[in-house]
């Protein structure tokens, strides 16, 4: 059954509903796992989507969310604020303050937000904003307004996630290395997985990582990667096999600067909606030890968003 769409809002003609009912994990999570990167959506009848959204989703509440952690078995959430919400973070605050506790917000602000509004935030349990340089998804801020934006939140002690495509990388090298707070890439910088994994492309990214030692990395989203599957569907519990050398050689290299989230309700997905809980069995494939999965679940995300 369809999703709904609640408010005065019609959803986007060829949007995938998330996945109803998915399926328990064979990987047992460490206890205090935390699912570093998921969204909420509206409801729109409740949060408004913004007018300059460039889709419209299926309704994807806090209480649906929280009852996917709880099923899945991870123990808290890092709930990033939706491009469809634009600046308007009220449906992330409305998460965080429900959670008691057990989740952070990541936010996007503009230049003209106030010390008021990020107190607010902070006090909600926001501890990063986002900026997105994905043209399909966003319009194009000027960087000296991010810088600005940069330099204020970097006095809360937070930091600034990022979200580009692969091939932009050289242009925004310069940008990223300037910033003056810890950075998070949002899914592995995209990575081209039909390119070798030893290829040009993605090693100017490990270089960027490995330079930058305020870096930390998403190892998410196999879904929205591959090419070649297998797909996070009717059982496959070895799914996504063509992403796998991508995440595990950040893994591997960066084991105390890798963070892994759902990506819950997986927006603006095109081929298919995967299974939530065939994707959690994806996580061993890339953290092939207790050690290496219980710092990609639990030390690294604790240590980022609830050190205070």
């Amino acid at each position: 059954m369809a999703k709904p769409t609640t408010g005065p809002f019609t959803k986007t003609a060829d949007w995938l509903d998330w996945f109803d009912g998915p399926s328990k994990p064979v990987f047992q999570l460490p206890d205090g796992a935390v699912d570093s990167h998921c969204h909420v959506f509206g409801p729109g009848e409740a949060y408004p989507f913004a007018p300059e959204r460039k889709y419209t989703p299926c309704d994807a509440s806090q209480d649906q969310l929280f009852a996917l952690r709880d099923h899945l078995g991870f123990s808290r959430n890092v709930i990033v604020q939706a491009t469809c919400h634009g600046a308007d973070n009220r449906a992330l605050v409305a998460a965080c303050r429900a959670s008691g506790g057990r989740a952070r917000g990541v936010a996007t602000v503009r230049r003209d937000v106030t010390e008021a509004e990020l107190a607010e935030l902070h006090d909600a349990g926001v501890r990063g904003v986002r900026f997105n340089f994905v043209k399909r998804l966003v319009d194009f801020t000027p960087k000296e307004e991010l810088l600005e934006i940069a330099a204020r939140i970097a006095a809360l002690g937070w930091h600034i996630v990022i979200y580009f495509e692969a091939v932009d990388l050289p242009e925004l090298w310069d940008f990223f290395t300037g910033l003056p707070t810890t950075v998070v890439v949002d899914h592995m910088g995209r990575p081209d997985v039909a390119k070798p994994v030893d290829g040009p492309e993605f090693a100017l990214f490990r270089k960027l990582v490995r330079e930058n030692e305020n870096m930390f990395v998403k190892v998410t989203c196999p879904e929205r990667l591959t090419k070649s599957g297998p797909r996070a569907l009717n059982g496959e519990r070895e799914a996504y096999r063509d992403v796998v050398p991508f995440a595990r050689a950040l893994v591997e290299e960066f084991p105390d600067r890798v963070l892994w989230g759902t990506d819950w309700p997986h927006p603006n997905l095109k081929s298919h909606m995967p299974d939530d809980g065939l994707l959690v069995d994806f996580i061993p494939h890339i953290a092939t030890t207790a050690e290496l999965q219980r710092k990609l679940l639990v030390d690294n995300p604790t240590r980022l968003y609830w050190s205070d």
